[in-house]
């Protein structure tokens, strides 16, 4: 089955998901019942088609597909966790009503952004002004100029016009050649949570598990709890110039294992 003219979503292969008689799932809803994790995850692998299928009743609602499938799965899964298999009917009656409930829970109150009606009339008056000095400039006006002719603060209007922008998802492709996609989040970037800052953490916390136990109180307490060597002398019951002693050792021991 192919949805949305594509194969792949959510890194899934839809042309490569298989089905399950009705026989197959019962059975796979006892096992799973009984705790078998590679049950219940064949049984959800083999039931992704009817999250597909429902899908189609949301094609147009504007929201990314490879969320609405993520969201779907949600439903299928609570589907299958819940499912009693005292009731005569089939798993797809009782799982498409928990997957369509899923997505218009979703769509409700997890897609769209409410915007007051304040903040929205200001935002149209800001696009109607910067129409208006667009033409009278001959040029693009500026938050400021665009601020000024409405007799608002720049940030009013900017926070304005920021808050009726449509947002897009992380997974929406901006690129595609030959297959392969180029998404949003592709273009983010991290300055904090580096590779390079991933393996100084890993580092140091290897390098701390080979501290003795007091070593590693006298680090928590100074560099966690924050208190002074004083306070910690006084908690762990040794003078001050042991506390240094103890903390400077400790700090050389990590700095050698960096």
């Amino acid at each position: 089955m192919i949805m949305y003219n594509k194969v792949e979503i959510c890194g899934v292969n839809t042309s490569k998901l298989v089905t399950i008689s009705e026989e197959e799932k019962r059975e796979l809803l006892k096992r799973t019942r009984d705790g078998d994790k590679k049950a219940r995850e064949k049984l959800i692998n083999s039931n992704l088609k009817l999250v597909l299928s429902v899908l189609q009743s949301f094609t147009q609602r504007g929201a990314c597909p490879d969320d609405l499938f993520q969201v779907g799965c949600i439903g299928l899964i609570k589907a299958v966790d819940n499912f009693d298999l005292a009731q005569e009917v089939k798993f797809s009656t009782y799982a498409v009503p928990m997957i369509i409930g899923e997505l218009r829970r979703y769509l409700r109150d997890d897609n769209h952004i409410r915007v007051s009606r304040s903040i929205r009339d200001t935002a149209y008056k800001a696009l109607q002004a910067k129409d208006r000095l667009s033409k009278s400039l001959s040029r693009e006006p500026t938050p400021g100029e665009i601020s000024s002719s409405l007799g608002l603060t720049q940030k009013e209007v900017t926070s304005a016009l920021d808050a009726i922008m449509e947002p897009i998802s992380l997974y929406e492709p901006i690129y595609s050649e030959n297959g392969d996609s180029l998404y949003v989040m592709d273009q983010i970037s991290d300055k904090n949570n580096t590779d390079e800052n991933w393996i100084t953490t890993i580092a140091v916390a290897e390098a701390i598990k080979k501290l003795t136990d007091r070593e590693k109180k006298i680090l928590k307490l100074r560099f966690y709890s924050g208190k002074t060597q004083t306070e910690v002398s006084s908690e762990i019951g040794i003078s001050q110039a042991q506390v240094s002693r103890l903390e400077k050792t400790a700090l050389e021991k990590i700095r050698g294992e960096l």
